[in-house]
């Protein structure tokens, strides 16, 4: 093979890469090839030809109605090859189904990436109204429980290099929306050791989490409830549901080798 085939081969997959990876940063919206186009700057006859090698592969889908695409079932396939290596999903598994039982309302596992949450897995509530899956899927840390609570963790080197600018976006009225706001709010957290999500990505969503612990004594993931906010007023989340999410993340946390 010649030396610039190889070039062009690496390049390829590389554009791929940056395809997914488009659409990993929209929350796995829709896009159109003009969009994605745009986005990559690339031209559209080379977006074309990836989306079909992607869709043909099961990495990407597209949307007969709106002709737009999406990230296909093979992605999430492989992200739970990776949620399942971290072992943390099917030792916390049987204390979810117990939070589940008491409370009723759905049970999640969540762990943090830069400045992004991964949630890991998600235990449902038996009630017909329940919140939309988030299992398998990313989102900004900053509107949520999970980034929030783990965020109050990070050093100063590590937070400075994650939020380099004053504005935050704002999913909803009640985003924290600038980061001298959500460093007043961390501080709060790591005390408190726990944090909610009041409508702040999601308006009818709200989310209470605590700490999962291992042998550092460091959190490693949150483990929380979400539920329409019509469910979920904060007296409830602070006086029912917390002290048992606190009990089973406790539990967790001595299978991982917290010893606090």
């Amino acid at each position: 093979m010649r030396a610039n085939a190889k070039i062009q081969s690496v390049q390829s997959v590389s554009h791929a890469l940056m395809l997914l990876e488009v659409f990993r940063k929209t929350d796995g919206s829709e896009l159109g090839v003009t969009e994605l186009s745009k986005l990559l700057g690339l031209h559209k006859n080379k977006i074309f030809r990836l989306l079909a090698t992607l869709c043909d592969k099961g990495y990407i889908e597209q949307n007969t109605k709106t002709e737009n695409y999406m990230l296909g079932a093979k992605v999430f396939d492989l992200g739970q090859k990776f949620i399942n290596r971290l072992g943390l999903l099917s030792l916390a598994h049987p204390f979810m189904q117990k939070v589940v039982e008491l409370v009723d309302e759905s049970v999640y596992i969540g762990i943090l990436r830069e400045d992004r949450v991964i949630y890991l897995g998600l235990e449902e509530t038996s009630k017909s109204v329940r919140v939309a899956s988030r299992a398998g899927r990313d989102v900004p840390a900053h509107p949520t429980a999970v980034g929030k609570l783990l965020l109050s963790f990070s050093t100063e080197e590590e937070f400075s290099r994650l939020y380099q600018t004053e504005e935050l976006e704002q999913y909803t009225p009640n985003t924290i929306s600038t980061v001298t706001e959500l460093r007043k709010k961390l501080a709060e957290i790591r005390t408190q050791g726990y944090a909610f999500d009041e409508e702040e990505y999601e308006l009818g969503v709200s989310c209470i989490g605590t700490a999962i612990k291992d042998c550092s004594n460091l959190p490693v993931a949150v483990l929380g409830v979400t539920a329409p906010s019509s469910r979920m007023s904060h007296k409830k989340m602070t006086d029912e549901i917390l002290p048992v999410l606190q009990k089973f993340a406790g539990e967790i946390s001595k299978r991982l080798g917290y010893d606090g």
